[in-house]
């Protein structure tokens, strides 16, 4: 063997491999996949998974079931016009408490006159159970849902969630935040949370106040953003089901292992979507 060739691979042999983690680093997203009747569709594997950024295909390489704990906060409209149907409201969460305390850290947050803390995170279902007793309608009052939804993703980003979700609901009353919607997205995207909203059906935002028209710009790219659910109900006692609809999506979520190039700047948009047909996938669209 020549002296040069000889030098070369005696460097080669001596310099220590490159680990596989030295070209890509894995990251991790959630997400949801329902059936038409909005069931969550179970089994599914690697294969069944096509991950983008920028357009871009990434490698899927794990796929489990999410087993990680959530952090929920749920915001619930406390405003006047909640008064006539609180019942329907506390009995919705008393029974979505139920299925999901134990598991996962609940905060319970009022959303009517200005955001207030009624419980905060606790695994604790008698505790949560006892917070439902301060939910009632403040008379003469708005609700600040945008001012609530900047709190609570401000403060699961303190908490270092891991798995942050913040829901929603909201009555047909006037909104007062003087929030805008790209600063309440901004904050949804710092902490990494999922927004889910369950309003009943609100007037037009056309024809509504500023206020108003913000609110239903945060719900509509809020949502889709985060890989969240929006649902419109027709009926306070609507609520009950989709809040136990929601519980059990979320408990069957994916936990989605996938690799990016480490020298590549942080993407601007992600897709998750899968190859099965007849499918909806839910997962945050944004890095």
């Amino acid at each position: 063997m020549r002296p040069i060739a000889l030098f070369v691979l005696m460097i080669a042999t001596l310099l220590p491999a490159q680990p596989a983690s030295a070209q890509a680093t894995e990251h991790t997203v959630y997400a949801s996949v329902l059936d038409k009747n909005d069931a969550p569709v179970t089994g599914l594997s690697v294969g069944d998974f096509i991950v983008r950024e920028d357009d871009a295909a990434r490698e899927v390489l794990r796929v489990s079931t999410a087993t990680e704990p959530m952090q929920i906060a749920v915001l619930v409209d406390t405003s006047e016009a909640m008064e006539e149907h609180l019942l329907d409201v506390r009995n919705a969460l008393r029974a979505f408490f139920k299925q999901m305390a134990g598991k996962h850290e609940i905060a319970l947050i009022g959303t009517g006159e200005r955001p207030t803390v009624l419980s905060d995170y606790t695994r604790d279902a008698a505790r949560l159970d006892k917070a439902i007793g301060s939910v009632f309608a403040r008379s003469g009052s708005g609700t600040y849902i945008l001012e609530a939804i900047v709190d609570a993703s401000r403060g699961l980003r303190r908490r270092k969630a891991t798995r942050p979700h913040i829901v929603v609901y909201a009555a047909r009353g006037p909104e007062f935040s003087e929030q805008y919607h790209q600063s309440v997205l901004d904050a949804l995207h710092e902490s990494g949370a999922t927004l889910h909203t369950l309003l009943l059906n609100r007037r037009d935002a056309a024809a509504a106040s500023r206020e108003e028209q913000e609110l239903a710009k945060t719900v509509a790219d809020g949502t889709k953003e985060t890989g969240g659910r929006r649902d419109d109900l027709l009926t306070p006692m609507a609520l009950s089901d989709r809040l136990l609809s929601l519980g059990n999506e979320l408990e069957h979520q994916y936990q989605i292992v996938y690799a990016r190039p480490s020298r590549l700047i942080p993407p601007k948009t992600m897709e998750v979507t899968s190859k099965k047909p007849s499918v909806t996938v839910r997962a945050r669209r944004l890095p």
